[in-house]
């Protein structure tokens, strides 16, 4: 199996460096192809592979911005390999990942897979307390991270690979710039092909380096959610609503505790207290369990709000999924 790493990249060159180092560091016997994909950068990443060249075997594309998902499909329509490994620039390998992909895909050959992802102990405050955030049990039901191979996987973007002949197949991502890899993922299990998830497949990622980056990321992810459905209908769901029923429940708790009423907030606070100690726990520091607590609250916020926003303009104000949340499309 030959595998061809692609990477889109929007002003990251920084991050790509310690990506693609980390990819070097694999080292395996058989070097992957690499194809970095520049998405219409200000700060260009051509220097960083220059310096990758000769160690990797790897390739450097220019385009136009159209954002991730179209820059994933420029990559795979120009990769040598029949097996492709779709990595963020803002990820590091793990000690073997690539074997472990191999591995995996070996034992039980399916037409995708995915891969979990945790905070590397370099990685900022900031950084740890979004990874727990996005990762827990306590804030996503683990979903992420703990489901079994023997599941469909829902791809993330970020850690995925799939097949030469899956991307012929489907055609690759859609054109929108937010949940391209839901959207991929239902359309690829629509067509009757498989996926899978790789435990020992890791990644850390990065995710965003302030709190207010990490908002806007977030609040998207909602916004997006409520567009798919209704492009979608299979992609419904209740659980998406969860965070948004989280925050108006929260307001509530406060609100009725000006009556006396401490019941419902007191409750909210035993929730942020066991995230804050499985967090300090986790991130062996008190800190680290306070920046979580935050990171949490953040995330559910965030992203309800996000939810409750595009639900509104989409059933109540009667808008196209476009006018509402026109920066999920290219056009």
């Amino acid at each position: 199996m030959n595998f061809s790493i692609i990477i889109p990249v929007f002003d990251r060159p920084d991050e790509l460096e310690e990506l693609l180092q980390s990819i070097v560091d694999q080292g395996n016997l058989n070097k992957p192809e690499v194809v970095v994909v520049e998405d219409g950068s200000a700060l260009s990443s051509a220097k960083v592979v220059k310096k990758f060249e000769g160690v990797l075997n790897i390739k450097y594309l220019e385009k136009e911005n159209s954002g991730p998902g179209l820059s994933r499909n420029y990559g795979m329509s120009r990769a040598k390999g029949d097996y492709f490994i779709i990595l963020d620039s803002d990820c590091l390998l793990s000690d073997h990942y690539l074997d472990e992909v191999a591995k995996g895909l070996e034992m039980r050959y399916t037409d995708a897979f995915g891969g979990p992802d945790e905070a590397h102990p370099s990685f900022t405050l900031i950084q740890k307390a979004i990874s727990y955030a996005m990762t827990s049990f306590l804030s996503t039901g683990g979903l992420r991270n703990s489901e079994s191979e023997k599941k469909k996987f829902q791809l993330r973007s970020f850690n995925m690979g799939i097949s030469k002949e899956t991307f012929i197949k489907t055609k690759g991502f859609a054109a929108q710039r937010f949940g391209e890899d839901i959207e991929f993922t239902n359309r690829l299990w629509s067509a009757g092909l498989t996926t899978q998830f790789l435990p020992k497949a890791l990644v850390y990622h990065k995710r965003r380096t302030s709190w207010d980056k990490f908002f806007k990321q977030v609040y998207n992810f909602g916004a997006a959610r409520p567009v798919l459905g209704a492009m979608y209908p299979k992609m419904k769901g209740l659980t998406y609503w969860f965070p948004s029923l989280f925050i108006i429940l929260f307001i509530i708790a406060v609100l009725i505790l000006v009556f006396g009423y401490h019941l419902p907030f007191f409750l909210f606070l035993l929730y942020f207290a066991l995230v804050f100690l499985d967090a300090s726990l986790k991130g062996k520091g008190v800190m680290q369990g306070l920046a979580s607590v935050f990171a949490v609250f953040i995330q559910f916020f965030g992203y309800g709000l996000g939810f409750l926003t595009s639900v509104i303009k989409l059933r109540i104000l009667g808008k196209s999924t476009k006018e509402t949340f026109p920066a999920m499309f290219n056009d």
